[in-house]
């Protein structure tokens, strides 16, 4: 697993405009789940929704692998929610049958609830992706590190209507054993990839086609975007890659946990 950093550009802008209103609505507060939470009709997203004290440790090594065995896939959606591309993203979902897992921010979670409640409601799953996407969290102290991970967890179980998101995915792969360790004791896996397709350098949907091909043999969780500028190249590079990958075999799965 690569890191990579594309996408802190954007984020830059993002979080200027957002984060100072954000973090004093975040503050410094731990994560207090809600009891009776709602969960779409996804069996692993409903399970999700626990009470705090009924929250598991999981595994804190870097999840790659498919609950599917050896020909599963997973797809990996990162830093949305986005008006414009997460609902195409999930119509293609749906048109070809295959289920997600989101890796959304905080402060995208915050500013479009609705989205996430249908990323829930179509039966993907969650995954924090930190409040601010801070590819140099590694670099930062615990502290900072446990307030990205554990409000960002906070933000996206609010907007989902209750529902947990199950992994974490450092932003850029910027992973410390700390932040593992923090992760797996609130019941998020860390989650890594295996393909990282770079449509977040927008190299044309014939690029990002190829990069699966190429790398797939690498491992079965492939890394894409539906926030952070055009994203359209992703959205006709999924149309692609989704039946080809049926076609060869390969069944959809979640990253194991």
């Amino acid at each position: 697993m690569a890191r990579h950093g594309g996408e802190r550009s954007w984020y830059g802008k993002a979080v200027g405009a957002a984060l100072g209103v954000t973090m004093l609505a975040v503050g410094a507060s731990v994560w207090t789940a809600q009891a009776g939470a709602v969960g779409g009709p996804s069996p692993q997203a409903t399970a999700s929704a626990k009470p705090d004290a009924a929250v598991e440790r999981v595994s804190a090594e870097i999840a790659h692998a498919s609950d599917k065995g050896p020909r599963g896939v997973n797809i990996t959606i990162d830093d949305g929610p986005d008006p414009q591309w997460t609902p195409q993203v999930l119509d293609l979902l749906r048109e070809y049958g295959v289920k997600a897992t989101f890796c959304v921010t905080g402060i995208q979670a915050q500013a479009h609830p609705d989205l996430v409640k249908d990323v829930v409601a179509a039966g993907h799953l969650l995954c924090d992706h930190s409040v601010s996407h801070d590819t140099t969290m590694d670099k930062k102290s615990e502290e900072y590190q446990s307030r990205e991970i554990l409000d960002a967890e906070r933000m996206i179980t609010e907007a989902s209507g209750g529902v947990r998101p199950l992994y974490y995915r450092a932003p850029g792969g910027a992973f410390t054993p700390y932040s593992r360790e923090l992760a797996a004791s609130r019941g998020m896996r860390p989650l890594g990839w295996n393909v990282d397709t770079k449509d977040f350098e927008r190299p044309g949907a014939d690029a990002i086609v190829e990069t699966v091909e190429r790398e797939l043999p690498n491992g079965p969780t492939l890394l894409f975007h539906d926030a952070g500028g055009d994203r359209s190249q992703t959205v006709e590079a999924l149309r692609r890659v989704l039946p080809r990958l049926a076609e060869q075999g390969y069944e959809f799965g979640f990253p194991v946990r």
